[in-house]
């Protein structure tokens, strides 16, 4: 899954192979998919055990997720070698693309603080290129939003792990320890509130949805799709991951699905008022994630674990529904 998004990215290394690259952007998600089809609860796959430990896991809502992201990878791909056919920056978008494509496949997967964060900061920082790509001032400024909010997005998840991993006994860094811990700790309540802002922020819960309906107008058409479609997953894998549905937190559980529903009908509200087809699409993304947030929401406060796999089956479909 990761291979072969990596392997190109090296190749756009010769300025030959990459004025080829985009025909090549429909296989480069492939892998993910037969990977989301055919090892769904195989075993973890563990990197580097003595030092980093960096781990690697796919369980039923990470599948899904993962599966239906890599066709909507594999398709918008397809579109885009037609799309940018011609263009004088191709191997400048082929380098932010493969980037961005393995941050996103990555969070699908990573069973670790660290290797999390470090493929959720990946697909945030390298979707930038794909918001500016065009280059017009509008783009610009779209991506100095994207930006901005990309990175205070980062720091409350730097800080939330932080209290995350402060709280699990041992040395261990794997998410499914630090979830356990978070009930007791301490800094529950500040963890939550700083991990329910960064994943928020992605999804694109009001207020901190601005970037989505700036973004998403700005960049190409297919990296549009990727952006409203994919990318915006990340923080629902992101809530998937790091929430403890076991244990009923109505407190919290009220709070998120607050958000959500205000997030959905407020965004309703106001797409119905653009003129631009592509910024009220990306308002209908906010509010569907807000649908997704209130449900998680509503598992959280119930202790209801069950509510995962439904967002996860609302949020893949809207995956491939909006892109």
């Amino acid at each position: 899954s990761f291979a072969t998004p990596v392997t190109l990215l090296l190749a756009c290394g010769s300025r030959t192979l990459r004025g080829w690259m985009p025909t090549l952007f429909v296989f480069a998600p492939l892998p993910a998919l037969a990977t989301a089809l055919l090892a769904v609860n195989r075993p973890p796959w563990v990197f580097n055990e003595d030092r980093l430990h960096l781990t690697l896991v796919l369980d039923a809502p990470g599948a899904v997720l993962l599966g239906i992201a890599a066709l909507l990878w594999s398709v918008a791909g397809l579109y885009a070698a037609t799309y940018l056919r011609g263009h004088p920056n191709l191997g400048r978008f082929s380098i932010y693309w493969l980037l961005t494509l393995t941050g996103s496949l990555g969070v699908f997967v990573a069973a670790d603080l660290l290797s999390f964060y470090l493929t959720f900061a990946l697909l945030s920082l390298a979707a930038y290129g794909l918001v500016v790509f065009d280059g017009t001032p509008t783009a610009r400024r779209a991506g100095i939003i994207y930006l901005v909010l990309a990175l205070l997005g980062e720091i409350f998840l730097l800080m939330g792990f932080v209290l995350l991993a402060s709280a699990i006994p041992g040395d261990s860094l794997a998410i499914r320890d630090a979830v356990a811990a978070l009930p007791t700790s301490p800094w529950r309540d500040r963890a939550l509130a700083l991990l329910i802002a960064g994943f928020g922020l992605k999804m694109g819960l009001v207020p901190l949805h601005v970037w989505l309906p700036i973004a998403h107008p700005a960049a190409p058409m297919p990296a549009s799709a990727v952006l409203s479609g994919a990318i915006i997953k990340a923080g629902v894998i992101g809530l998937i991951r790091f929430l403890p549905f076991d244990i009923p937190l109505p407190d919290w559980g009220v709070a998120l699905t607050s958000i959500g529903l205000f997030t959905a009908f407020y965004s309703v509200a106001i797409g119905i008022t653009q003129l631009n087809p592509k910024t009220v699409l990306a308002y209908s993304s906010v509010s569907q994630m807000g649908v997704v947030a209130a449900v998680f929401g509503m598992g959280l406060a119930a202790g209801q674990s069950s509510a995962v796999l439904a967002a996860t089956f609302y949020a893949a479909h809207h995956l491939l529904a909006k892109g």
